[in-house]
């Protein structure tokens, strides 16, 4: 199972629009938002995907980001964290402002993938048997190169995707 990785987005709405059709292109359903979307307006890009998505910091009108994705699927999940399997898999979600959370979670082995953004920095780590991702960012200050990533759940295979500016 191939999972698109995104975050911090920041209303660059262009950015998400080819995020999503690349990963569309690539029969890729899930997807996993690791916050700072920033408007409830950029959901519309999602539509189609199962979406998980963690709360930002910039995330002021998380009920309005929450509502926008469960109209489009009732089955999508939002919250300041998240805990789910995917393919027996056991992921571990928040945005990375808080980061003694995200280290607890590493740091507790209880998870195969520890997955956060904030940072807008590209991270692929592995510490004790968790994989720990950060996509990079899509919008906001960049201090890299546009990115996401898609990972293979079952490999572990992590591929990073630049975008042009």
């Amino acid at each position: 199972m191939l999972i698109g990785i995104i975050s911090d987005t920041h209303n660059r709405h262009e950015k998400i629009f080819q995020v999503a059709e690349y990963l569309r292109n690539k029969s890729i359903t899930t997807l996993l938002h690791c916050g700072d979307v920033t408007s409830s307006s950029l959901i519309q890009y999602l539509d189609g995907f199962d979406v998980r998505l963690v709360f930002g910091n910039n995330d002021y009108a998380p009920g309005d980001i929450e509502d926008a994705l469960k109209k489009m699927n009732p089955k999508n999940s939002a919250g300041n964290t998240l805990e789910f399997k995917l393919e027996g898999k056991r992921f571990y979600m928040a945005h990375g402002d808080n980061r003694v959370m995200v280290e607890r979670a590493v740091l507790s082995n209880a998870y195969d993938f520890v997955i956060s953004g904030h940072t807008h920095r590209f991270k692929d780590q592995v510490i004790g048997k968790t994989r720990v991702l950060n996509p990079g960012a899509l919008g906001g200050i960049g201090y890299e190169p546009r990115s996401f990533a898609i990972l293979d759940v079952q490999t572990g295979t992590v591929l990073k995707v630049v975008l042009e500016d």
